[in-house]
């Protein structure tokens, strides 16, 4: 049990006071999609998320700064340990800006159905005949509200300069597609495609800071290079593999979602745990804090 002060409850992550200055996230195993959160865990999933963040965090410091001060067992809270060994990050508080930065590189999810209906992207007019799953001409940024309940909407840029100004929405805009373009020249040499992602930002004494997590599987979609074709939906190494089986069901996405069966829930931890290691060239087994025990 984590002894210190809660304070907020997310779709997948526990935060924590620490301090005056620092705050705890704690990312479980819970897992969303459509922005419902299902009845079944992905185990070891919240460490995979902890792991993959600190290892992305490292790689992009010199383009932004972010709020990451450790994930190393020894610098938490000893009130935390053992329980957030692996998955807990210790972070600075900061105050959070109010909308969901997405790069797109590839022409899926809500892009897609946008584009099947309007032949636009966030109203962006796009060439004729694209299929799902192609590359855009160029990435492309689409931000969204950020929804305490409920779903994200999209934003154009003018109605997100209007939330956060102008000149701070310009210099997030450019930072997000900096951030994915760098994520995508790192997962293009593991051998996957990184077809979109989504980040957060923060203040911190007036300066900006990246945020919550980045370039995971649950707040981007990587798929297979090998075995990429566009026109359907390639394989993934994400939680798009999740929303396919909710898709096939036939859901209507209103919560209580359908339990998962036992074979998509191991096959989804396999995804995330082989994301993991193929991004950072590293075994799970070595990452902090024990195993979770899986039935079998």
């Amino acid at each position: 049990m984590i002894a210190l002060p809660h304070r907020y409850s997310g779709k997948v992550r526990e935060l924590y006071e620490v301090d005056d200055d620092r705050l705890l996230i704690v990312a479980t195993d819970r897992i969303s999609v459509f922005d419902v959160v299902l009845p079944d865990e992905i185990p070891d999933k919240g460490r995979i998320l902890t792991a993959l963040s600190a290892f992305f965090f490292d790689r992009v410091a010199d383009l932004v700064p972010h709020h990451c001060i450790s994930v190393r067992p020894d610098d938490l809270p000893a009130a935390a340990r053992p329980d957030a060994d692996g998955r807990g990050m210790l972070v600075w508080r900061t105050e959070p800006i109010r909308i969901e930065c997405i790069a797109r590189g590839y022409l899926f999810g809500g892009a897609w159905a946008e584009y099947e209906r309007h032949g636009t992207v966030w109203g962006r007019r796009l060439p004729a005949g694209l299929r799902r799953a192609d590359a855009l001409p160029e990435p492309l940024f689409t931000p969204t509200t950020k929804a305490d309940a409920g779903h994200d909407e999209p934003l154009t840029e003018e109605q997100a300069a209007a939330l956060v100004g102008a000149a701070r929405l310009g210099r997030i805009r450019d930072l997000t597609l900096a951030v994915y373009a760098r994520g995508a020249e790192h997962a293009r040499a593991a051998g996957l495609i990184l077809a979109d992602t989504k980040l957060e930002f923060g203040l911190r004494d007036g300066e900006l800071l990246l945020i919550d997590e980045v370039l995971t599987p649950d707040s981007s979609r990587y798929w297979a290079a090998d075995a990429y074709e566009p026109g359907g939906s390639p394989e993934q190494f994400d939680k798009q593999f999740v929303r396919d089986h909710y898709l096939r069901l036939g859901w209507d996405r209103r919560p209580p979602a359908p339990s998962l069966p036992p074979e998509v829930v191991d096959q989804t931890r396999r995804r995330y745990v082989e994301a993991y290691e193929r991004l950072t060239g590293r075994s799970f087994a070595d990452w902090y804090g024990p195993p979770v025990e899986r039935a079998r």
